[in-house]
């Protein structure tokens, strides 16, 4: 797998193409859901718990480590939600890489894991680093990096690997509300109730607009000029206030 080393911001009008190309495929999905009357499965806590390897315990005390509360409470909701939307991807995922990739994808937006770089890819290469120290294969190192890399290029993550797409869609949905629908509304709820959203838009913002100003050739600049961080501030998902 070739790994991402570079993400320069695409053009506003490119990215408000693939906006709306993503709205579009929403619209349709919840359309051919509804004319076949399919509802989406229940996913339950134990299905989107933690997999029991030292990789995951090991990242999960990282992330613990060098976040704010409400980014660690960012990356598990991202998991939790990937997992229930895993009906949406047509291959078998690898639920550890997966987790590995969630529970990192936001290490380049801690002081630790800031080189100065994009903060996708200073996330995904520590992110790799991490996953090789233990006992992580190559490959399987290799498409964690990819996740964290890709996980907000709209237009592209939802083509590739069942995991790179199931990051996207999981951390979109936590922070602009993307595809609420493809999410079952009681495991909606029982996520919530245990990875609360409180304050969380404002604090992601304040974050988020910190590295557009350290780091204006970041990969981010494009969305946040379209209004990102307003969106991230007003975004509430089903059953929030």
């Amino acid at each position: 797998m070739e790994l991402t080393k570079s993400k320069p911001s695409p053009s506003r009008g490119w990215l408000l193409c693939q906006f709306i190309a993503r709205d579009l495929r929403e619209v349709r999905s919840n359309a051919i859901r509804a004319l076949k009357r399919q509802e989406v499965p229940f996913v339950a806590r134990a299905e989107y718990g933690m997999p029991d390897s030292q990789a995951c315990r090991k990242a999960l005390e990282l992330v613990t480590r060098v976040s704010p509360a409400f980014l660690l409470d960012h990356c598990l909701r991202s998991h939790a939600f990937a997992v229930a939307m895993a009906h949406m991807v047509p291959r078998k995922i690898d639920r550890e890489v997966l987790f590995l990739g969630c529970v990192m994808h936001d290490l380049g937006l801690t002081q630790e894991h800031d080189h100065g770089d994009t903060f996708e890819l200073d996330g995904a290469r520590d992110a790799r680093s991490h996953c090789l120290r233990h006992g992580i294969s190559a490959e399987r190192s290799d498409l964690v990096h990819e996740m964290i890399a890709l996980h907000n290029s709209v237009g592209i993550a939802h083509k590739r690997e069942p995991e790179i797409a199931l990051i996207h869609f999981g951390a979109g949905t936590d922070v602009l509300g993307f595809g609420v629908k493809d999410i079952h509304s009681r495991t909606m709820q029982e996520i919530l109730a245990e990875y609360p959203r409180i304050g969380f838009g404002e604090a992601m913002a304040r974050l988020v607009g910190d590295q557009m100003q350290r780091k204006p050739r970041s990969y981010m600049t494009s969305m946040v000029a379209l209004g990102f961080l307003n969106r991230l501030r007003k975004a509430r998902l089903p059953g929030e206030s």
